[in-house]
């Protein structure tokens, strides 16, 4: 029997229905300007809260209703940003009963209202549009008492002909926004709640013999270097491109030879568009691209996503975000080697797409569409797969390739993310595909990929990513569709969740991008933290707001703090995927390789600089040839350069931009590496002093403890507490995993296992001619595992040495998250410098961006202020390390090997316990811990977690450190 599609339900509002709206006018192309007037509707509004959808009837929007005493709103804004309501956070779940098309009746209802006058240059008796850009999630308009219609839709533009309703002056427009409408279940984006129109309000003039929509076709032939355009107009018209000396009629073709645009090279040539009744001046850049051999080709070029996912937020509006912050986003991202986004999960602001032209950035453009909510209900009800919602999810299709389709730097359509699969999703591919043919379609949550030119997959294992680059991933049930998704390119459309400190793992993604042509590279989740700003708790997150169901911090998941500020899992990423590769070459050389797709070497310039123990020898510049995309050179290094005897020497070479960029300054730095020439001299061992017995206290060297229980109480004058194993860290969001891989749940393992709770047994104190040595048992209540350890303590006269022997006892079900020593310094000891690792912080997985040298802060620098607190600050490969006064009296702290190395102004106890920064209070010490070894970071807070080789299983190990007190005088000599 043929499965029938339910019955409508019955009693629909119009916001609960399925129809996307009503009296709005066609989808069509958006341009900034043009010679036509334009009145921006932007600024404060009168509105009034209400609780539910049928508070009152439309009666506000009349001519001559007082309003006088509602309070206002900025538009574009969120009314819950602005002191009515409060924003709510989930990650899938609606934050109501699950009921297709309906909504509760709790709604909170925003009614809107704006008086505007046309002024003096507004054209009289002239047609005109009133222009939403985005409203959450339903909005009902009236201009001058006359109802316009109704829409759905948030992220996507909606315009309505209002020439015949204006008037001179006082005019009045209403809008009434319902938070909740049957679109909301089309809207389950991950992401805050927040009603209101939070983009622009614009109003359009539009004359006799305006342009309407009008399509850009401007594809390019590499093999001929030829490019052709034509532009279809809704209206007749020309098109002129001065620069090439076109004059064409719309509808018409030319092709010519022209520079191409990539977004290495985004090349753009300045052209207008004249019809009867207006000029809209054009940036066109001329690209082809395809699936080709299995691969996502740009101008005949396989390209490299080094991608990341860019959801529209702003700490203090939310989606509302201005142009300045949109292009301080795209800075970043092009500063740190990012050359593509996927606009997660809706249309940006179309300015966006602007920029993204201008800059040279590769675009998914994504559907206004999510339905993850439903995988709560088994997919029951998914609105994908269900005709009557079909008009609708066309009408967003549409609404998007209309607006978006003149953009070069768009290049692949998503339908949209996380909604299963359905009849809908395919016709909305249907429609697509005959609308733009010339564009790739994308759709990760159907890997058959039944619908797409590509397979996309999201956090898919290192393993598993390797398997589909061999193509030799698991099969299909269906043969032909297996056989059709092998001869697809692959990427990662969501990969390397940067949620808190992390992602782990970077570099072994990137080398498989760059060894497996059809993994054609990714986009990390995602560019920024969403903690909203909060006089509290100084940036909020879920639960902060009191709502009834919320998904935590897990909205705070990106790589740059919400007042945009890269975190190191930014720095991290640039490291990884630079576009040039420097390492060390044969004699005396490095090897440089061009890793761009399309640009040569041409633009940058290559500095060198020789070091001995972190200190600058000599530096100098390096001439390199304008290597082609893909080619490698050797190129000699300097010869004749010396260090002192028994220094640790380096070259460090970089490549900065040779000239200013519209995106950076000559010197800004794109690729580096260092490049080992003599070996850190191994740390002397020297005994001299043996220990004595003084009242109660044991004297070794420079270093003081107690008699009865060993413990270390001083080092010269400088006092110390709390010397000992140290084996636990406050959990990453990495540690704690995700509820759909509880293997990666470290945190839970770890707490169960009890190693937060360790106990300090002390065992024996022995005391030799030159050794004190002190045994301990180290292990958690009511298991039988262990970590014994044994300090040992030498010293000559200004060195104290610890050897640390580490023996596990019991089979260890799980990795450690740290070995090492822990102690207490005073807290005036707050000035830190250091040879090793930096300047920012490191781990096993995440120390690409790791540089030797010598660096200097204060402990308050160290740290990395992830929204929700959490293990953070260690730096790698440290040699030694100095904490002093503002005096200069302090400690110097070598390492053998070399070490990791955190201090900070509470206990890993104290960080593990706080929820926000604003928990965290400096203690009277400065807690310093010295890491012989950590467990890695991994991203299992949404993908799979530590790699094998980064895990710190329980293992034998022994490692040493020498303490020396530094007077003022000697620390002005470090």
């Amino acid at each position: 029997m043929d499965s029938q599609p339910p019955a409508p339900p019955t009693g629909l509002t119009a916001h609960e229905d399925f129809a996307p709206g009503t009296g709005t006018l066609p989808p069509r192309a958006w341009y900034p300007w043009s010679d036509a007037a334009r009145l921006s509707l932007n600024g404060r509004w009168r509105f009034r809260l209400s609780l539910t959808a049928d508070a009152e009837d439309g009666s506000f929007a009349h001519p001559g209703y007082d309003a006088s005493g509602w309070d206002q709103v900025t538009v574009p804004g969120h009314w819950v940003l602005q002191g009515h309501g409060a924003p709510v956070y989930t990650n899938a779940g609606y934050p109501f009963p699950v009921d297709p098309p309906r909504v509760p009746t709790h709604n909170p209802t925003g009614d809107h209202l704006r008086t505007f006058d046309l002024g003096d240059d507004w054209p009289t008796g002239a047609g005109a549009v009133l222009r939403f850009e985005g409203v959450e999630s339903y909005a009902r308009v009236w201009l001058n008492g006359e109802e316009l219609g109704e829409f759905k839709g948030s992220r996507l533009p909606h315009e309505f002909a209002v020439g015949h309703l204006l008037r001179p002056a006082g005019n009045i427009l209403a809008v009434r926004v319902h938070q909740w409408s049957s679109g909301t279940y089309l809207e389950d984006q991950d992401q805050w709640w927040l009603p209101g129109i939070f983009r622009d309000v614009t109003l359009l003039h539009r004359p006799d013999g305006a342009v309407g929509d009008f399509f850009v076709h401007s594809s390019y032939d590499h093999a001929s270097g030829l490019g052709t355009l034509r532009v279809d107009s809704e209206v007749p018209g020309r098109v002129t491109v001065p620069e090439l000396g076109l004059d064409l009629a719309t509808g018409e073709s030319a092709t010519v030879a022209v520079q191409p645009w990539t977004a290495e090279t985004p090349r753009l040539y300045a052209a207008f568009l004249a019809t009867p009744g207006e000029r809209v001046p054009l940036r066109v850049g001329f690209r082809t691209v395809v699936v080709a051999d299995g691969l996502i080709k740009v101008n005949g070029t396989r390209i490299l996503f080094r991608g990341v996912n860019r959801h529209e937020f702003h700490p203090e509006t939310g989606r509302t975000v201005d142009l300045d912050t949109m292009r301080e986003d795209l800075l970043l991202m092009k500063r740190h080697n990012i050359n593509a986004v996927r606009t997660s999960h809706y249309p940006p602001h179309p300015a966006f797409l602007d920029l993204c032209d201008e800059l040279g950035v590769w675009v998914i453009d994504e559907c206004d569409l999510e339905t993850h909510g439903f995988t709560l209900t088994g997919w029951r009800g998914n609105p994908v797969d269900d005709d009557r919602w079909t008009p609708a999810l066309l009408d967003r299709a549409a609404r998007m390739v209309e607006r978006d389709k003149n953009h070069p730097s768009v290049v692949l359509w998503s339908l949209g993310n996380e909604c299963g699969t359905g009849r809908g999703l395919t016709a909305m591919a249907r429609w697509i595909r005959h609308r733009d043919p010339d564009r790739l379609l994308h759709y990760e949550s159907d890997w058959s990929a039944a619908d797409t030119d590509v397979y996309s997959r999201m956090y898919a294992s290192q393993a598993e990513a390797e398997r589909i680059g061999q193509g030799t991933e698991d099969p299909l049930d269906d043969a032909q569709l297996d056989a059709r998704r092998r001869t697809l390119p692959f990427i990662l459309c969501e990969y390397a969740h940067a949620m808190g400190n992390g992602p782990g793992g970077l570099t072994e993604y990137q080398r498989l991008f760059e060894t497996y042509p059809r993994c054609q590279g990714g986009f990390v989740w995602e560019w920024i933290d969403h903690g909203l700003a909060h006089p509290v708790h100084g940036f909020a997150y879920g639960g902060d707001f009191g709502e009834e169901l919320h998904d935590g911090n897990f909205v705070c998941d990106g790589l740059l703090f919400p007042d945009r500020t890269p975190s190191p899992g930014l720095i991290e990423y640039k490291k990884v995927v630079e576009p040039v590769r420097i390492t060390g070459g044969p004699d005396g050389s490095v090897r440089v390789t061009n890793q761009y797709d399309f640009a040569d070497l041409s633009h940058l310039a290559l500095e060198w600089s020789y070091e001995a123990d972190g200190e600058r020898v000599a530096s100098g510049a390096l001439a390199v040839p304008p290597l082609p995309p893909g080619a490698s050179a050797e190129v000699k290094l300097p010869e004749g350069l010396e260090a002192d005897k028994g220094t640790e020497t380096c070259w460090t070479v970089r490549a900065v931009l040779a000239r200013d960029t519209a995106w950076a300054e000559q010197g800004h730095e794109v690729a580096w590496a260092q490049v080992a020439v003599a070996p850190r001299p191994e740390v002397p061992v020297t005994r001299g002093i043996g220990p004595r017995a003084v009242d109660g206290l044991i004297i070794l060297g420079p270093g003081t403890f107690n008699a009865r229980t060993g413990a270390m109480v001083g080092i010269g004058a400088v006092p110390v507490t709390g010397l000992r194993l140290d084996a636990w860290r406050a959990p990453t969001d990495n540690d704690l995993g995700s509820e759909w891989t509880p293997e990666t749940q470290y945190e839970r393992q770890w707490r169960r296992l009890g190693l937060d709770r360790l106990q300090h047994r002390l065992d024996a104190v022995q005391v030799t001619d030159d050794v004190l040595e002190v045994r301990t048992f180290v292990a958690p209540a009511a298991r039988d595992l262990a970590l014994t350890t044994t300090y040992r303590w030498t010293a000559d006269a200004g060195r104290l040495r610890l050897t640390v022997s580490v023996t596990p006892r019991g089979e260890w079900p799980t990795a450690l998250p740290r070995l090492g020593v822990r102690l207490g310094l005073p807290a005036s000891f707050d000035q830190v410098s250091w040879y090793g690792g930096g300047p920012g912080e490191a781990y096993p997985d995440t120390r690409t961006a790791s540089r030797l040298g010598r660096y200097s802060m204060s402990v308050a620098d160290l740290q990395t202020p992830y929204v929700r607190p959490q293990e953070n600050g260690a730096r790698a490969d440290v040699r030694h390390t100095t904490l002093t006064d503002t005096d200069g009296a302090g400690v110097r702290i070598e390492g053998d090997p070399v070490f990791w190395f955190t201090a900070r102004r509470w206990t890993s106890e104290q960080l593990d316990a706080a929820d926000h920064l604003t928990d965290l209070t400096p203690g009277d010490a400065v807690w310093v811990t010295l890491d012989h070894a950590l467990h890695g970071i991994g991203t299992a807070s949404c993908g799979p977690g530590v790699l094998p080789e980064y895990r710190l299983n329980a293992r034998p190990a022994e490692f040493s450190f020498a303490f020396s007190e530094v007077t003022p005088t000697g620390a002005q000599q470090l």
